[in-house]
């Protein structure tokens, strides 16, 4: 058994797509989008005795902000199967060799494993990581089981979900997958639009062609486009990795949205994945606190109508390298989390503050199921995050 640098794009994949901790966040495409953020990927992994992968992990090389430090970060990593196996012990080590190289202060990991898994949480903790409150990659999305028939599933949902979803068929909303060059271009200038209108970040266009253009190779990644009258008013970017989907990216226009676009385009979606065998299909990011008021509370409402569960994953843990560096670093990192929820919270407030001013006294409480709006923001939580 032995650890080394994996340039097999195949190799990865597949031991990914097979794992119980498969996310596509620790695909091979992946890392290859590091340079929208001037990161640099590794991809680290053990191989036992027959060449077969029995662990890997795709970790970033990142630089923490005015300490102008060197870490590395692992988005729901590492991928094995059991961490308190040999082969875990074999990968730490060698990424503390590559931390050394490269003068990392710490390994900040957050596994694709559930929050109550007694037994990664009191392996990590025995191999010397340590549980930290804040996030880089959000911790609670919503999933829906789509190993069912598609009546069973169209049956877990709201019915006003149904209706929305025949509703759309009605008013003549029609779906098609987008392929071209000119099909990015319309999803990226609805995508403006979104984040004009709900003040969150997206990346370059490139990106997105490159997401398009890496995953698809494989049939992985697929792009639909909801028309009404030749107009495109809705998009959705969705990818899948082994038994799993994942809604990417969605885009809304301010108009046609009374259509019900996202729902269908959602429905779509579902039976894309299913026609590759997939079984799970994850909408991404909800709030961590569900109560109204909370940031992505609207998002949040739309996926849960759709049917589901919640998946809380396991705290971020980091492993230190360098302990002054890193108490330095932790100092920065906890005053800027406080500046940020005070923000956060006066932001929130003002807007309250302001519906609350122009809301008439008579108006009737709004239906947000008819006008949840369909971009997913999990994809944007942090700016610097692809």
């Amino acid at each position: 058994m032995e650890a080394c640098i994996i340039t097999d794009r195949k190799q990865w994949n597949d031991f990914v797509a097979s794992s119980v901790c498969c996310n596509i966040t620790q695909s091979y495409e992946w890392g290859q989008l590091s340079e929208y953020l001037k990161e640099e990927p590794l991809y680290l992994g053990v191989v036992d005795d027959s060449g077969q992968l029995c662990a890997a992990i795709l970790v970033f090389i990142m630089v923490a902000p005015i300490i102008h430090r060197t870490y590395f970060y692992s988005p729901r990593g590492p991928v094995i199967e059991d961490p308190a196996s040999p082969a875990m012990t074999v990968l730490l080590n060698f990424l503390k060799a590559e931390a050394r190289k490269r003068n990392a202060f710490m390994l900040k990991v957050e596994p694709s494993v559930a929050d109550d898994n007694q037994h990664w949480l009191s392996t990590l903790k025995r191999r010397g990581f340590h549980k930290i409150p804040n996030a880089t990659h959000v911790r609670n999305e919503w999933v829906l089981d789509i190993s069912p028939d598609e009546k069973t599933i169209l049956a877990g949902m709201k019915d006003k979900w149904r209706y929305n979803i025949r509703l759309a068929e009605r008013k003549g909303v029609t779906i098609r997958e987008g392929k071209s060059q000119a099909d990015i271009d319309t999803f990226y200038e609805i995508y403006q639009t979104t984040s004009d209108r709900d003040n969150f970040f997206i990346h370059p266009k490139g990106m997105y062609e490159d997401v398009m253009r890496m995953y698809g190779e494989d049939g992985r990644a697929t792009m639909f486009i909801a028309e009404h009258q030749g107009k495109a008013i809705s998009a959705i970017i969705m990818l899948r990795l082994g038994e799993w989907s994942w809604y990417m990216y969605g885009a809304s226009a301010n108009e046609g949205r009374n259509l019900m676009p996202n729902h269908l385009l959602q429905w779509t979606g579902m039976r894309w994945a299913k026609s590759f065998g997939c079984k799970y299909y994850n909408f991404r990011g909800i709030p961590e606190i569900l109560q109204e008021g909370e940031e992505m509370w609207g998002v949040y409402q739309f996926k849960k109508g759709f049917g589901g569960y919640p998946i809380h994953f396991l705290h971020t843990h980091d492993l230190v390298y360098q302990p002054l560096v890193y108490k330095l670093y932790s100092t920065m990192v906890d005053i800027k989390h406080r500046r940020d929820e005070r923000a956060f919270r006066k932001h929130q407030q003002q807007i309250a503050a302001e519906k609350s001013a122009s809301k008439p006294k008579t108006e009737a409480k709004s239906n947000a199921e008819a006008s949840a709006p369909i971009e997913n923001k999990a994809s944007t939580e942090v700016k610097a995050r692809v």
